[in-house]
């Protein structure tokens, strides 16, 4: 016959197992899925975190490039890894909260499919014109563009992404009329905008700032609520006379739906740790990118609240993806 505390005893022997094969995470290295090729700015963002992040975790973070689909490549096959902590996905705006609404057949959904880990940086748009545009500033580019409907037009490095829907929402807010050209990546788009085939271009502050100081093109406002330390003497969108316009691209971290709460804390905690870290935030601010950590539940609040918000630009835009 058992004794009468056996049952208590195998209980407290679980929990301290569960709690040793917890505390032991991780024990091997982490891959890291980034749904672009290499070279990109996802892939710069995970190089700057990864050293800082192996010291923390005591494991080494091994990127895995799996472009295709905008992403949706890469972050299917996290979806569909096993839910341990040691695949996980690095993500932008597109991947997370655009391609849903861009995309006929996602073969993922964000909020269903993944646990969010940490939101690890914010990145502001700049607002540009090439120089042959009679315009210093974003006043004064409405009320050319106002004199001129339709004439003028706006690059972007192809349909659905960031740098189309920012132009759609700006021209959603001030009801001006501009014709879209797409084009295969930013850099072609930069080099119509440079050469005078397009008028106007919404891109990310690195680029952005680095051909605006060269005097290439011309920097009108920046999308974020504070001025960008990158671009200091551009006013924002905001303090130019748009209430409210604040767009921000973002990335972050998120790992397969079913992964245990305590793996995913351990991982948001290193994350915490890293970006708060005065080094590693002059590091990324001098890339473009604003530190602007988020813990799992803080992140998964941000993308509840920021999927309806892109669902409605992509809509306005009209843009879709088979």
């Amino acid at each position: 016959m058992l004794p009468k505390r056996f049952p208590a005893l195998i209980a407290t022997l679980l929990v301290a197992a569960s709690t040793q094969v917890f505390a032991a995470f991780p024990d091997k290295p982490i891959k890291v899925v980034i749904g672009f090729p290499a070279g990109g700015p996802l892939d710069q963002h995970a190089r700057l975190l990864s050293e800082k992040l192996q010291a923390v975790l005591g494991q080494p973070l091994i990127v895995d490039y799996k472009p295709g689909a905008g992403g949706s490549v890469g972050a299917e096959s996290v979806a569909r890894s096993p839910a341990d902590g040691y695949t996980i996905m690095l993500a932008n705006t597109g991947v997370m909260v655009i391609n849903g609404a861009l995309y006929n057949k996602l073969p993922y959904n964000t909020l269903k499919d993944f646990v969010p880990i940490a939101r690890t940086a914010q990145q502001p748009l700049a607002l540009l014109v090439n120089n042959n545009v009679p315009a210093k500033n974003l006043k004064e580019f409405r009320d050319y563009a106002a004199k001129n409907p339709g004439k003028l037009n706006y690059g972007s490095a192809g349909n659905g992404g960031i740098s189309h829907l920012v132009p759609e929402m700006f021209k959603n807010a001030t009801g001006l009329f501009m014709v879209h050209i797409p084009y295969r990546g930013s850099a072609p788009a930069f080099t119509d905008l440079m050469g005078g085939q397009v008028q106007f271009m919404a891109e990310s502050i690195p680029q952005a700032a680095s051909y605006h100081k060269q005097g290439k093109v011309r920097a009108l406002a920046v999308t974020s609520r504070e001025r960008n330390p990158a671009l200091p003497d551009i006013p924002t969108a905001m303090e130019s006379g748009l209430k409210d316009f604040e767009v921000v691209g973002f990335y972050g971290f998120l790992a397969p739906a079913g992964t245990p709460p305590d793996v995913v804390a351990k991982l948001s905690d290193a994350f915490k740790q890293v970006l708060t870290n005065p080094e590693m935030r002059n590091r990324m601010v001098s890339q473009g990118a604003d530190p602007a950590f988020l813990d799992s539940a803080g992140f998964a609040k941000f993308l509840a609240a920021e999927t309806p918000r892109w669902e409605k630009a992509v809509k306005a835009s009209g843009a879709r993806m088979d």
